[in-house]
């Protein structure tokens, strides 16, 4: 078992950080013995998940429809959270510590660990101001600043010449695919080490989506990026390392190439080969 020291700190030492010593730093989570359940309790969704998540990696989580892989995906932020009746036991350490103890930083959390999900979910407000938000909300108003922030998170999403010249028209204007790149230039306006994305191509046509494919295999030089997809043929082409999810467990996880070309456990092959899904 991993061994783990508690740190306390503030004033009221009313905070606690859950350390794993012997954390392995090329990875981003370790998780540990994880299980989540929905309704009170009454729904289990995810049971003993165990797995390390490579760090400047891109990660697949793939599996049928209820596995579990969103559920998850939700959890390495505390997304759920948000979820009423929600229960979550077990540990997921983040860069060594556990962000599953109640009382964590949720803001840094969210702020290290950004998202991106399935519908391209552009604010009301202008192009600018989109990419604008995060940094705003932590307290930066030097417009400078704000202005430096915003133009290299649109050149890292490949925006900027598209909407250079149009930055104070409606986010809600661009296309589809424009707007998740919108998106995604707004989930790493702060800089986080981590991305997590929910199927941010299934609502996408297919041009669209191999830009944002492309995208994705640039930004993982500067992040560790966690996907779900339905795409077989996507998580083939984009990612290093493949998890398969079934009836909320992980079935099978390992090199993307070995997963496809040759799975160990027969759910997996069957799965892969549209037999179960």
């Amino acid at each position: 078992m991993y061994k783990k020291i508690k740190e306390k700190f503030s004033k009221n030492n009313t905070k606690i950080v859950e350390v794993k010593k012997d954390f392995d730093f090329e990875n981003s989570f370790e998780v540990s013995d994880f299980n989540l359940w929905y309704k009170n309790g009454s729904k289990q969704a995810l049971f003993d998940i165990n797995i390390n998540l490579k760090k400047n990696k891109i990660t697949s989580l793939i599996g049928p429809s209820g596995c579990g892989k969103s559920s998850f995906l939700r959890s390495l932020n505390r997304m759920n959270d948000l979820i009423e009746g929600i229960k979550q036991e077990g540990s997921i350490f983040f860069e060594s510590k556990n962000i599953q103890v109640k009382n964590s930083e949720i803001t840094r959390i969210r702020t290290e660990i950004g998202m991106v999900f399935q519908k391209p979910t552009p604010f009301p407000i202008s192009i600018f101001e989109n990419v604008a938000y995060g940094p705003r909300s932590h307290g930066i108003r030097d417009k400078k600043t704000l202005t430096e922030l915003v133009e290299k998170a649109l050149k890292d999403v490949a925006l900027w010449e598209e909407v250079k010249n149009n930055l104070d028209d409606s986010g809600e204007s661009l296309s589809g695919g424009q707007q998740q790149r919108l998106c995604i230039a707004r989930a790493i306006a702060l800089e986080p080490k981590v991305l997590l994305m929910d199927e941010p191509t299934s609502a996408l046509d297919p041009i669209a989506t191999s830009k944002i494919e492309e995208l994705i295999l640039k930004l993982k030089k500067k992040y560790t990026i966690i996907i779900v997809t339905h795409s077989m043929a996507q998580a083939q082409r984009i990612s290093n390392e493949t998890v398969f999810f079934y009836e909320g467990k992980i079935v099978e996880k390992g090199r993307t190439k070995k997963i496809f070309m040759n799975p160990v456990e027969k759910k997996t092959k069957d799965y892969i080969n549209g037999k179960i899904g």
